[in-house]
């Protein structure tokens, strides 16, 4: 399901952040033993994602602590109330930027996904993100992807062959390439060939590609791309798209968008986490 992560996929990611902020304790934190309680405000308009990771900070700071969250992928806005947590106020004060960091990023990654879906979704055409992620955090900002209603490209190089303009040069050709690709690749894995002229993507179709990822085209081109190969092969435009000319990509007819700038550079939405006085 697009907004369902499982917790064992992220259990170490978050210990890993507990570690980093705090790798000796917390030695002002640790002072503040009584009960309190707080609540998380969203600062400005989105798609809110990060819940299930945010109480999994919570949890592995002290289980005592009671947190609960909007569901992942409803749309707020500022000043809303998105979740709340109670329990000793050290331990409170202890996960929350941690809380914050993931709430944020995850958040603002699910809105900028999800600018970009509305733009298109008229057309049919999917939304794909790319492997141009934080490192160690392409799980969740691939999660988050999904929640803002675009579709995963794939997860790593063993999943799927993409063959790129460095490896068409290394291979010595796009013939050659897709060969030596067949021959590493087993029965139920597909190769991809970027192609950047349309003698490209002949060449390609040709060599028996399953799919031509269309790179920095522009729209007239990937239009008479998909005239041409639309009806062979799986054709996804990618390179220099962004929020501004997305939809003039989708007109063109291209079954899939890749846009990188989804992750890599998405904006945070703004959340704050406010005790009670």
């Amino acid at each position: 399901m697009p907004g369902v992560i499982s917790r064992h996929l992220y259990e170490e990611i978050v210990r890993g952040a507990l570690r980093e902020d705090a790798p000796f304790g917390d030695p002002f934190g640790d002072v503040f033993r009584d009960a309190a309680a707080g609540v998380f405000l969203a600062g400005g308009d989105g798609v809110l994602c990060g819940g299930p990771v945010a109480i999994e900070v919570f949890r592995q700071v002290d289980p005592s602590v009671s947190v609960s969250f909007s569901p992942d992928g409803c749309r707020v806005a500022r000043g809303d109330r998105i979740g709340e947590a109670s329990g000793p106020a050290g331990s409170l004060l202890r996960a929350e930027r941690v809380a914050l960091n993931f709430l944020q990023r995850l958040s603002g990654v699910a809105t900028a996904t999800s600018l970009c879906v509305s733009r298109i979704a008229a057309y049919g055409t999917k939304l794909l993100d790319t492997r141009k992620t934080t490192p160690l955090l392409r799980v969740l900002e691939k999660y988050a992807v999904r929640v803002g209603g675009g579709a995963n490209h794939r997860f790593s190089l063993s999943d799927g062959i993409l063959v790129k303009e460095n490896g068409i040069r290394a291979a010595g050709g796009i013939v050659p390439a897709v060969a030596a690709a067949r021959s590493a690749a087993h029965h139920l894995l597909r190769v991809e060939v970027e192609a950047e002229t349309l003698p490209d993507v002949e060449a390609a179709v040709e060599a028996g590609a399953d799919a031509v990822l269309l790179d920095n085209m522009p729209p007239s081109m990937v239009r008479e791309a998909v005239a041409r190969f639309g009806g062979i092969v799986f054709l996804e435009a990618s390179g220099g798209i962004h929020l501004g000319n997305v939809e003039e990509y989708a007109r063109t007819g291209v079954a899939a968008v890749a846009v990188g700038a989804i992750t890599h550079s998405a904006p945070a939405l703004d959340i704050s986490f406010e005790l009670s006085a």
